[in-house]
């Protein structure tokens, strides 16, 4: 009995100190959320010609949007149902992504209207009639933008051909071809079988070598083991090389690493290996996530330490790096080639516009004085499960000799 008791109090604080971590995270969410469903609501639904019953149903909705978008991303936290957490994961992103581009018109509108106001100065009525239609428009073309966003999100993702340009590259290395999957996101809404269809393309590709630059999971070895586990399935001439994103802290990067490296992957943390292909030597080297130190101050990224006890000369260098942060390191350190991911090429307008906010390059092919620097749009998605005008990537890149 006494031992009873006890667990009987221990399970409560523990229960206690879930609830305030979850309520930490979810209150100003919530109060930041209800502000701007409030401004979407203020600024359309006065507009609409709809009955007073249409209204309701659009206050609704608007309402149900501000507590499934919180809910969505905590939904592993508010039940350990994995069915229902997933379903509720799914509604939560859907209604982030309508709300997204609800938000987004909604604020153009706004600006549209007192452009026209001051330059045309119209009449009360025309006033009124263009406010209703834009405000009938804005709804309208965010459902199709959700929609189409969801269908490019949910396609099979494009492959992607790059030539990457090298200055001495040994005769034998011209055509090497290296796949590069990035951004993934196995989770709620990415499980087994859009992996599967990812690995089965990946496979008709016959690559020399693939590079997962991070990203992978959004979830823990125990929960996503099974999606991830066709990953393992890849075939290449050299294996694939493996590096940590900042989403594999958020998961546990510790014990990812351990199972991608169950799975036969190389993962490299601020390390290199010298590969032979057809009597050339090619330098191939991959650091940590460029803010894994918040998480582990051992994990430092560090492009000149993975270099370290490398060859000088006669091999090309190539970084796989995370975030294309790294670049600036990357290049001082001497690599010919970084190879990064994190941005989703922005994932949907007009997002795509501010990543160059946070990050040098947001998508494709770019240079650092001598250092190549390739961005991928990513594999998956993150959150809403909605790609526009950023779609995904399967990249095949190809070194070739710089004329």
């Amino acid at each position: 009995m006494p031992q009873l008791h006890t667990a009987r109090l221990r399970k409560p604080p523990s229960l206690f100190r879930s609830s305030i971590r979850v309520m930490r995270f979810a209150l100003p969410v919530l109060a930041i959320l209800s502000s701007l469903h409030v401004y979407i609501g203020w600024r359309l639904l006065p507009a609409l010609p709809f009955h007073p019953l249409g209204h309701f149903i659009s206050i609704m909705l608007l309402v149900l949007s501000t507590f499934l978008i919180p809910m969505g991303m905590l939904a592993h936290m508010i039940t350990s149902h994995e069915t229902r957490a997933d379903q509720l994961s799914w509604s939560g992103s859907l209604a982030m992504g309508l709300f997204s581009s609800l938000l987004v018109l909604t604020f153009l509108r706004d600006i549209g209207l007192a452009l026209w106001v001051t330059f045309s100065q119209p009449i009360a009525s025309e006033l009124l009639n263009v406010s209703s239609m834009t405000a009938m428009l804005v709804p309208c073309v965010a459902l199709l933008v959700t929609f189409i966003g969801f269908i490019n999100a949910r396609s099979l993702p494009r492959i992607v051909d790059v030539n990457i340009p090298l200055a001495n590259l040994p005769q034998a290395l011209h055509g090497f071809t290296i796949v590069q999957l990035s951004d993934i996101h196995v989770g709620s809404t990415i499980k087994n079988k859009y992996v599967q269809a990812v690995v089965d393309r990946v496979n008709t590709l016959n690559a020399d070598l693939i590079a997962v630059t991070g990203d992978v999971v959004d979830g823990s070895v125990q929960q996503l083991s099974p999606h991830t586990a066709p990953l393992g399935e890849m075939k290449s001439r050299h294996g694939t090389f493996f590096v940590t994103g900042n989403h594999e802290y958020y998961s546990g990067a510790k014990e990812w690493v351990a199972e991608f490296r169950r799975i036969g992957f190389h993962c490299l943390m601020n390390e290199h290996v010298l590969l032979e292909h057809e009597g050339a030597s090619l330098i191939i080297a991959g650091v940590t996530d460029y803010k894994a130190h918040t998480f582990d101050a051992t994990q430092r990224s560090d492009p000149q330490a993975a270099l370290a006890g490398a060859p000088e000369h006669g091999s090309p260098k190539i970084l796989l790096a995370h975030q294309p942060r790294s670049a600036k390191a990357a290049s001082k350190a001497g690599f010919d080639l970084q190879l990064s991911g994190h941005t989703h090429g922005g994932q949907f307008w007009p997002w795509n516009h501010f990543v160059r906010f946070q990050q040098p390059y947001t998508a494709g092919l770019h240079r650092l004085k001598k250092l190549w620097v390739y961005t991928s749009r990513g594999t998956g998605y993150w959150g809403p499960p909605k790609r526009f005008g950023a779609p995904a990537e399967i990249t095949r890149l190809r070194l070739v000799a710089a004329s």
